[in-house]
C-alpha cells in the first residue's frame, strides 16, 4: 500500500513526499487506519519495521482534522529512553514540517536552558510533547500542568519501560488524562505484563501483531557449546588483540552479572564498561557516547540495549546467557550488520542454555553453525 491511499492530512503527505517516503511498511499499513479511526491500538513490532511513523502520521492527521483545543496540550508520546525520545523528536520534525503544530520533547540529564524550554512547553501548552515517565513525572509533580485537552496518549517501546521499572509511573500519568483520550500502545514484545497494561488503560484495544522477521544474511550467527565456567575465557580470546573489534556488545541475562563479567574482563586488560537498569540516565548517556566514539571497546549489557539504540558500525555481538524468547535473540544479534554492514553474532551455549537455543533454532526453522572452543580465537582476524 502506498501513503497517498491512506485518507492522511496533504501537509503530512507533502511532507512524505519531501522525504521520499512512498510505500507502508506492514507495521504502518495495519496500524494507520485503526489510529485514524479512533480506535485503541496495541501494536506488536520491532524496532526498524517504521513504527514511529505508524502513529506520528495519523497522530498528525488526527490533530489537523478532529475539534482540540488550540491551547491546551493535545498529545502525549511516551518513551522509555533519552535517546528514544530524541529519534522520535527528530521525525516529528520531518513528519510534521508542513503541519501548524507544536512540539517539545522532555527528558532528562538537560542543562538549565533545555529545562526551562521543557518546562514552557508542558505548562503553555505545546501541542505534543515526547517524554520520559521519570522527567515528565518530575514535572508533573512541580508543576501540575493541565491534561484536560489530552486527547491522544502514546506508549512506545512499552515492554522496555516495564523492564525499567516504570510501570507505576505510567499508571500514575495515565490518572491524570481524560478517561476517553485515545491510547496507542507499541510494544516489540507482547508479555503478560504488558497485556495486563493493556486492560487496565485500554478501551477495547485493536490489537496489530507484525510476525518478527529473521536476521538479515548480512549477519554470520555462529554457536559455542562450553561449560558455564568457560565462558569468560572464550569472551577473552575473542576479543584481546582484534583491531577490528572496536565495538563489542555482550549481552547478559541479569545486571549482577553484568556487574561481574565487566569486573572480569577489566581485571584481563579489557576496555569495558557496564550498561543496566541500575545506572542513572546521565551515566548510560556517557557510557553510550564513549562507545559510539569508539572510547570504549566492549559494553556489557542486558536486554536495555537491545532495541531502540542506533549505533551502525558494531562488528561483533555475543551472547553471553542465550536469551530465554526467540524474539530477544533477535533483537539482540540485530545491533550488528547494520546500515548495510556485515557482522557476526556469537552465543555461547551451555548445559543449562540448550533448551533455551534449541528453542530459537526451531523459530529461525534452521540450526546455527557451531565453533569448536578450540577456534574461537581465530574467527576474528
Amino acid at each position: 500500500m502506498y501513503f497517498d491511499e491512506l485518507p492522511l492530512s496533504d501537509d503530512v503527505l507533502d511532507a512524505l513526499w519531501d522525504m521520499h517516503f512512498d510505500e507502508c511498511t506492514p507495521v504502518q499499513e495495519k496500524t494507520i487506519p485503526v489510529i485514524l479511526d479512533g480506535r485503541d491500538v496495541i501494536s506488536c513490532a520491532q524496532t526498524g519495521t517504521g513504527k514511529t511513523a505508524a502513529y506520528i502520521l495519523p497522530l498528525l492527521t488526527n490533530l489537523a482534522y478532529d475539534d482540540h483545543d488550540p491551547d491546551k496540550l493535545n498529545a502525549i508520546i511516551m518513551a522509555p529512553t533519552r535517546e528514544l525520545a530524541q529519534q522520535i523528536d527528530q521525525q516529528m520534525e520531518g513528519f510534521g514540517f508542513y503541519v501548524p503544530f507544536s512540539s517539545v520533547a522532555i527528558y532528562g540529564g538537560n542543562d538549565g536552558g533545555s529545562w526551562g524550554n521543557q518546562t514552557s512547553g508542558i505548562t503553555k501548552g505545546a501541542d505534543i510533547i515526547i517524554a520520559t515517565p521519570g522527567r515528565l513525572l518530575s514535572l508533573i509533580n512541580i508543576y501540575s500542568p493541565d491534561f484536560s485537552g489530552v486527547k491522544y496518549f502514546i506508549l512506545d517501546e512499552a515492554d522496555r519501560m516495564l523492564d525499567m521499572g516504570f510501570y507505576d509511573d505510567i499508571m500514575t500519568i495515565v490518572r491524570k488524562l481524560p478517561k476517553d483520550c485515545q491510547k496507542i500502545m507499541f510494544s516489540a514484545t507482547m508479555p503478560k505484563d504488558i497485556r495486563k497494561m493493556a486492560r487496565a488503560i485500554m478501551n477495547n484495544p485493536v490489537e496489530v501483531k507484525i510476525a518478527v522477521s529473521r536476521p538479515p544474511e548480512a549477519i554470520r550467527q555462529l554457536a559455542v557449546e562450553l561449560n558455564e565456567t568457560e565462558k569468560t575465557n572464550t569472551i577473552v580470546d575473542l576479543v584481546v588483540g582484534k583491531k577490528a573489534l572496536n565495538k563489542v556488545i555482550i549481552f547478559v541475562g541479569k545486571k549482577q552479572r553484568v556487574k561481574d563479567l565487566t569486573h572480569a574482563l577489566r581485571m584481563r586488560n579489557i576496555d569495558a564498561r557496564p550498561m543496566h537498569s541500575d545506572l542513572d540516565q546521565k551515566e548510560r548517556e556517557a557510557v553510550m557516547l564513549d562507545f559510539r566514539n569508539g572510547k570504549v571497546q566492549v559494553l556489557v549489557a542486558t536486554d536495555i540495549v537491545a532495541r531502540g539504540i542506533d549505533v551502525d558500525d558494531i562488528p561483533l555481538v555475543i551472547n553471553y546467557d542465550v536469551p530465554r524468547d526467540a524474539e530477544d535473540y533477535v533483537h539482540r544479534i540485530g545491533r550488528t550488520a547494520r546500515a548495510e554492514n556485515i557482522g557476526t553474532a556469537i552465543t555461547l551455549v551451555s548445559d543449562q542454555d540448550k533448551r533455551f537455543f534449541q528453542k530459537i533454532e526451531r523459530f529461525l526453522h534452521k540450526q546455527i553453525q557451531r565453533l569448536a572452543l578450540s577456534d574461537v580465537a581465530g574467527i576474528i582476524p
